[in-house]
């Protein structure tokens, strides 16, 4: 291998020494938050969800937070390969337009741009996502609670800084600020049970249905100041729902999901596990624990990724890096998107004969 490292738990590793890998040992399939840093997965997700899961006839549970939740209800639609290949393109061709004067886009003139493009790809294919009939949606959103409750330019600024503080001090203090909601596609007329235990943060579970569809994935997308907050989903807790990567970044949860092995297959663009967002600069909460024993991560090699344009995974920043050059921006993530059909082939060679050598500890 050479652009694809994997890494897995405890658990996970002693599962492929004994048995390997197939589709039915797979019970849940986290995607994280990211920005564009997810571009860099779309061909193993084509490889997945195209080629190598459809082998398999038993429920798996897709847990997404912002970017993560958009590929997952991308997943359910029919024909997912063409659907991922929209989605790639729509997303590398995406522009923040200037406002007056040249100044920054406002988080009103993003979050309606967003709305938009939302409607215009799953505009009347809601019910394919929501009665898929072996995946199970879990679209992460993080509710503000107390100051949090409504979006105001004091206000929030404020709640936000409250909430970063109380997370310094312990995870679970941040709950006095923000609530993880998780809105569940149906199964048999009821949400789905939901594939990880919540002990670790104040949770909720709401139905995803075809009213709070749209609503409540612009919420897990929509970046606190980057975009404007999605107010009163309908279905759920009336309040301020934001970015599903808040409360959890890469979805670091205590998995538990059947049937058989019931392991996570995490496509991620790192190797280390971040709690939430606000934990990104807590090296100490970046380690694995326990919660990851059953999961086995697929994520370029650091090395490799030094050879893509810029010598990184197409980033957030690249929207002020490349300012106004959109052909050289769309030049470059189309390169790297391109080279990440490396990492679905090596998967898919690895699949074959599957090495536990190879296999490092997550």
């Amino acid at each position: 291998m050479r652009a694809l490292r994997l890494y897995a738990g405890p658990a996970a590793r002693r599962h492929i020494e004994e048995h390997g890998l197939s589709p039915g040992d797979i019970g849940a399939l986290p995607a994280a938050a990211g920005g564009p840093k997810g571009l860099i997965l779309g061909a193993l997700d084509r490889f997945l969800f195209g080629e190598w899961l459809p082998r398999t006839d038993h429920t798996i549970h897709l847990v997404g937070a912002s970017i993560g939740a958009w590929r997952m209800a991308t997943a359910c639609l029919r024909s997912p390969v063409q659907a991922f290949e929209r989605m790639e393109r729509d997303y590398i061709a995406q522009r923040l337009d200037t406002g007056a004067g040249g100044k920054a886009p406002t988080p009103a003139s993003i979050s309606r741009r967003f709305a938009e493009g939302l409607e215009a790809f799953y505009g009347g294919r809601i019910r394919e996502v929501l009665e898929h009939p072996r995946f199970r949606l879990h679209i992460v959103t993080a509710r503000g609670r107390h100051v949090l409750g409504r979006e105001h330019r004091i206000g929030t600024p404020v709640g936000y800084l409250g909430a970063f503080l109380s997370n310094v001090l312990h995870r679970k203090a941040m709950g006095a600020w923000l609530e993880r909601v998780v809105f569940s596609a149906p199964a048999q007329g009821t949400p789905c049970p939901l594939p990880f235990d919540t002990g670790d943060f104040p949770t909720r579970q709401v139905a995803l249905t075809e009213a709070n569809f749209q609503p409540a994935l612009q919420a897990s997308c929509s970046i606190p100041f980057l975009l404007q907050a999605v107010h009163d989903i309908p279905g759920a807790p009336r309040g301020a729902y934001w970015d599903g990567g808040i409360t959890d970044y890469h979805l670091h949860l205590r998995y538990a999901c059947g049937p058989g092995p019931g392991l996570v297959l995490y496509p991620h663009f790192q190797k280390a596990v971040v709690p939430g967002w606000l934990d990104k600069g807590l090296k100490w909460r970046h380690r694995a624990t326990a919660s990851l024993d059953r999961m086995i991560v697929l994520a370029p090699d650091p090395e490799w990724v030094r050879k893509l344009p810029n010598g990184k995974l197409p980033d957030r920043g690249d929207f002020v890096r490349y300012a106004d050059d959109l052909p050289g921006r769309i030049r470059d993530w189309t390169a790297a998107t391109s080279a990440s059909a490396q990492l679905a082939d090596e998967f898919a060679e690895w699949l074959e004969r599957p090495d536990p050598a190879r296999v490092e500890a997550l």
